[in-house]
């Protein structure tokens, strides 16, 4: 009986140990995916291969998106645009060139967002005046502590040469992206001022996210913008977070289901 009653006893001690380490590392994993205050999970609405396939059709509203985050890019359902989150609020750009506020029953057909928390804040001042867009990735990314994961960085500041990009919206049958931005528009800018989101991207997710560099700018006034070719800096502040984890939600459409099958871009 004593010896019933010692096994029963361990096997209780035994239960709640595993219990234990159960709660502590859901309570870790549901951080690093994002469901704790401490989260820096880049959150992406497609891949983008199936954008640059020609998925543009719209999967995600971005009500259901802004629950994942408060700054980040993507685009609206038919191509129809470039977009901009910041400080929680929604724009497009469309091939006009000009901004429009964006409505939360708008659909995105593919977007990267995360719930901004800068780790790392540095100016660009007189020193980098005259530095170019190849220059200024260069700058940042000495700053990265590696070269294995995922940022978000945010330059606000003033620019002596902008030069962007919007497309036009598309019709169904959607073609490639590359032959749908045959058709884009592209502006050129001088001695503006405004903010840059943006992503950057490891080499091992070729074909999931834009490698490299990627950014969307928006003019301070909010009246113009797009997705950024180049630029000339005079002088930015910018803030750079590094990611602990990375999301992908699959398009769930008849367009991505007849697509062949996708490659690394």
């Amino acid at each position: 009986m004593k010896r019933q009653v010692a096994v029963t006893v361990a096997v209780v001690i035994i239960l709640i140990g595993v219990v234990a380490v159960y709660a502590s590392t859901s309570s870790n994993t549901n951080k690093l995916l994002g469901q704790g205050t401490t989260s820096k999970l880049l959150f992406q609405e497609s891949t983008i291969s199936a954008l640059q396939a020609g998925d543009y059709a719209g999967g995600m509203s971005l009500k259901e998106l802004r629950a994942h985050g408060n700054f980040g890019l993507g685009t609206f359902n038919d191509l129809d645009g470039e977009m901009v989150l910041l400080d929680g609020a929604f724009y497009q750009i469309k091939s006009d060139g000009k901004v429009y506020a964006a409505n939360d029953s708008m659909m995105t057909p593919f977007a990267s967002v995360t719930s901004f928390q800068p780790d790392i804040k540095l100016s660009l001042d007189d020193n980098a005046h005259g530095m170019n867009y190849t220059q200024v990735q260069h700058q940042l990314e000495g700053h990265f502590p590696t070269k294995n994961t995922f940022y978000a960085v945010k330059l606000t500041g003033d620019y002596t040469y902008l030069k962007t990009r919007s497309p036009p919206k598309q019709n169904k049958p959607y073609p490639p992206l590359v032959d749908a931005l045959k058709n884009q528009s592209v502006f050129e800018f001088r001695n503006v001022t405004g903010t840059m989101v943006g992503f950057w991207s490891p080499q091992y997710v070729n074909g999931l996210d834009p490698l490299g560099w990627h950014f969307h700018f928006i003019s301070a006034d909010r009246t113009y913008g797009g997705h950024v070719l180049d630029f000339t800096v005079q002088r930015a502040t910018v803030e750079i977070q590094e990611m602990t984890g990375f999301s992908v939600i699959l398009p769930h459409n008849d367009a991505f289901y007849a697509l062949g099958p996708l490659a690394a871009s």
